[in-house]
């Protein structure tokens, strides 16, 4: 797999993974995941070559301090942090889970911080205690992100706000 940009002739594909992936990740409208890829600084998806160039295994989006996104999870940690990336979504298609994708995009996404959001000081995000996700919990805790608060949300979930240093 090789990971390279989003592009707006990738949103098809990514709205597919993300409703295949709900509750885990947020349900969106395509118009609604189109304008997180327009807002997001850093936006990434996994291409399976092998397959074909329009084959994605899985993609993430991630945004800075400051954006008119109206997330409530990501207000949470703009009203907290003046520093950070926040990890709106990840979500892997079901044939591609299980292969160290998600790992190899957070890698990324902690590479190109680094060069294009140089004084970004955490890693945020969040996952759900209700419904519970303990694979994600899991998976987080194994990366170093550690829990900086709980929140319900407006969508009936209760998210365990995560925090890691950059």
């Amino acid at each position: 797999m090789r990971i390279r940009d989003y592009t707006a002739a990738d949103l098809a594909a990514i709205h597919a993974i993300n409703q295949a992936e709900v509750p885990a990740v947020g349900e969106e409208t395509p118009e609604a995941l189109a304008r997180i890829g327009e807002l997001s600084t850093i936006a990434l998806v996994a291409v399976d070559d092998e397959v074909g160039e329009s084959t994605i295994g899985g993609f993430c989006m991630v945004l800075e301090p400051g954006t008119e996104y109206e997330s409530g999870n990501y207000r949470w940690f703009d009203e907290r942090y003046d520093s950070f990336v926040y990890l709106d979504r990840i979500a892997i298609a079901p044939s591609f889970q299980r292969r160290g994708l998600g790992r190899r995009l957070y890698a990324e996404v902690e590479r190109l911080a680094a060069e294009r959001c140089a004084d970004a000081e955490q890693f945020t995000l969040e996952v759900n205690l209700r419904p519970r996700n303990d694979n994600s919990l899991a998976f987080h805790a194994a990366l170093g992100f550690v829990e900086v608060g709980q929140r319900e949300t407006s969508y009936g979930a209760l998210v365990s706000l995560m925090a890691k240093p950059l």
